[in-house]
């Protein structure tokens, strides 16, 4: 990837999205309590060679972005295998993403 690549995939993040390491960082995060066993498991899997990729499901309200933000203030303490060690979680505004994009080509543009 090209530096100039690269400071375009950071723009669109920062219109996008929001960087949550860089709030945990901030204090801007409130502390997760009781997540510990699904953060270790996300790290675990994180830290995998392949078959790496994680994702959480589940209803309304059931805590998954609690265990995200907990990783996320884990990275920012630097308390994570080295693997993990100066990584960017970002959540994507997907509403944002698609407002006004009328044909698919415009969504896939911004991607």
């Amino acid at each position: 990837m090209q530096m100039e690549d690269y400071s375009q995939d950071k723009d669109i993040l920062k219109r996008f999205g929001r960087d949550i390491v860089e709030e945990a960082k901030l204090g801007k995060i409130d502390p997760v309590i009781g997540r510990d066993e699904e953060i270790r498991r996300i790290i675990q899997v994180l830290g995998r060679k392949t078959k790496n990729n994680v994702i959480l499901i589940g209803e309304a309200g059931v805590g998954k972005t609690a265990v995200i933000e907990g990783l996320a203030m884990r990275i920012a303490k630097n308390d994570v295998p080295a693997t993990l060690k100066d990584k960017t979680i970002y959540e994507l505004d997907m509403g944002a993403l698609v407002a006004g994009a009328k044909f698919r080509g415009e969504f896939e543009e911004r991607l």
